[in-house]
């Protein structure tokens, strides 16, 4: 009993300097981008050494997959709470034109809707993971299956949605190459509809959230409604 009364207090210890760490770490993406991160700087702002915080991350690439990680989860949670209608974050950053929550619409749309919202919160998390690679990092095997939860979500509601499009030759290569789907066995157009969600709707994002729209006159929430009605029809 005493050991365990001792160990107790150490991994609270642990855990709230390994959030620190973290904390610090998502300041200098901020400053600087991923690329540049540095153990060894946020060490010297937290007043320790650098071999004392290795004690906590083994080096770079162990603490840049922990915050990648932490994304991934953060927007599986999203997701999850917006394909059960569980979602608490309130109303949508998508001007007062938006539908309001008393208007039925696919689950799909709850997903997209979830996906900007999580992506204003947080414009460094969101370019994290899906920005530029960090050069030299390569991500350990249980990355892709977070991920693939995350699209596994999507898939599902996209099935939910049958499209009476006709088959394209798309269809067929993207059935073909299903391996990007995690092993769904979503329907091929349903893999077409999450294809395009996935790419038009992350597309309009990133040119957002990098400041591509600042002074173009238009409100970016309006052009993200647009493509949700086009991809509707997709």
């Amino acid at each position: 009993m005493a050991e365990t009364g001792t160990k107790a207090p150490r991994e609270r210890y642990r855990a709230q300097v390994r959030a620190e760490i973290k904390e610090r770490a998502w300041e200098q993406i901020a400053t600087a981008g991923a690329s540049a991160l540095s153990l060894n700087a946020i060490a010297r702002s937290m007043g320790m050494s650098g071999p004392a915080l290795y004690r906590y991350f083994a080096g770079r690439d162990e603490l840049i997959t922990e915050l990648i990680r932490d994304a991934y989860r953060s927007l599986a949670d999203a997701f999850h709470a917006a394909a059960t209608g569980s979602d608490p974050a309130g109303p949508d950053p998508l001007g007062p034109d938006a539908p309001g929550p008393d208007v039925a619409r696919p689950d799909v749309d709850a997903l997209a809707r979830a996906l900007r919202r999580w992506a204003l919160d947080d414009p460094h998390r969101y370019f994290l993971i899906y920005g530029t690679p960090v050069p030299g990092y390569h991500a350990p095997d249980d990355i892709t299956a977070i991920a693939s939860e995350i699209m596994a979500t999507l898939l599902d509601a996209c099935a939910a949605s049958p499209s009476d499009r006709p088959a394209t030759p798309f269809d067929a290569h993207l059935d073909e190459h299903r391996q990007w789907a995690g092993g769904h066995p979503a329907p091929p157009a349903a893999l077409r509809r999450a294809m395009a969600f996935w790419t038009r709707l992350h597309g309009v994002l990133s040119l957002e959230l990098a400041g591509h729209f600042t002074g173009m006159g238009f409100d970016p929430a309006l052009l993200f409604e647009a493509e949700l009605d086009d991809l509707r029809v997709t």
